[in-house]
């Protein structure tokens, strides 16, 4: 008997999981827009979706689906990621000897514009994290210090710092860290930064285990990234910084600023964890582009 569609969808995703480690959010996006694509397939072929007619799929069916995406508002971002779930899953079909269907390959993935990371100034940076120090309930400004201190002062990512486990504190002169695709590289910890967690690991009001998360909502629960974007939104209020002051702008500003101090690309690029130099080059642009712009500023001509 042949296989559903969607039995072959749980399998794909359960080797995801297991066997590519891969992350709950790539799981939950790559699963949501295998979904659209499957329900697409059932009015665009008018029948069941089974091994059949996966085998069969064409490029245009695949353009189809995209164009349908694309008429819904979806943009090229949401596009290019909607083709690699699309892609992965017919890899792992390959890969089990289910079907082997070079369709998806065939579809051009759309180009993307190169942005240039959105840093704070190393004032707004500062500003931030003491603003972040002045909330009324002690230990929840200890927490939200903390928390800026070590996006900017490590350049973690938010998802990141929120795995830190109570085990972890007090911290020593170096973390080791899980990022992306599972990889692991090691950070060296500022004195200020281990000073900050230090801090707020002592005045944790609920008791939790060594594997239990380090950074806790009001409640006790584990933070989520949402309410570490609620506190800088709220940052944002209080000292009329743009919309560019997130989370995420504060691991741009680590590695800005270490560019700027005299940093070299390549120890920024083992701290950050990128896989690829040039990733970490756009952090250059950035630099030069502030030149330009205190050039254009301060020369007599430039005005």
């Amino acid at each position: 008997m042949a296989r559903s569609a969607e039995e072959l969808k749980r399998a794909w995703l359960s080797a995801l999981a297991h066997e590519r480690r891969a992350s709950p959010h790539t799981l939950r996006a790559y699963g949501d827009d295998l979904d659209r694509f499957l329900d697409f397939l059932v009015d665009h072929l008018a029948g069941p979706v089974d091994v059949t007619a996966l085998a069969d799929l064409a490029p245009a069916d695949i353009r189809a689906f995209i164009t349908l995406r694309r008429k819904e508002g979806l943009g090229p971002r949401g596009v290019q990621r909607a083709l690699a779930a699309i892609r992965s899953f017919f890899r792992h079909l390959a890969r089990e000897g289910v079907l082997d269907n070079a369709a998806p390959r065939a579809v051009q993935t759309p180009r993307i514009p190169r942005t240039l990371p959105r840093p704070l100034s190393q004032t707004d940076a500062v500003r931030a994290i003491e603003e972040a120090g002045e909330g009324a309930v002690e230990w929840l400004a200890a927490r939200d210090a903390a928390l800026l201190t070590l996006l900017y002062g490590a350049g973690l990512r938010i998802s990141e710092a929120l795995s830190l486990k109570r085990g972890d504190a007090p911290l020593g002169d170096a973390l080791t860290i899980l990022g992306k695709g599972r990889k692991e590289r090691v950070v060296p910890m500022l004195p200020v930064v281990r000073e900050a967690i230090a801090h707020y690991a002592e005045r944790i009001p609920f008791t939790g285990a060594k594997d239990s998360p380090l950074f806790l909502s009001r409640r006790g629960k584990p933070m989520s990234a949402r309410e570490a974007q609620a506190l800088m939104q709220r940052i944002r209020g209080a000292l009329g910084l743009s919309e560019r002051a997130t989370p995420h702008a504060l691991r741009h500003s680590f590695a800005t600023h270490l560019l700027a101090g005299g940093g070299d690309l390549r120890s920024v690029q083992e701290l950050l964890g990128h896989a690829s130099l040039s990733t970490t080059q756009t952090y250059t642009a950035v630099e030069t582009s502030q030149l330009l712009e205190t050039y254009t500023n301060a020369h007599p001509r430039g005005r």
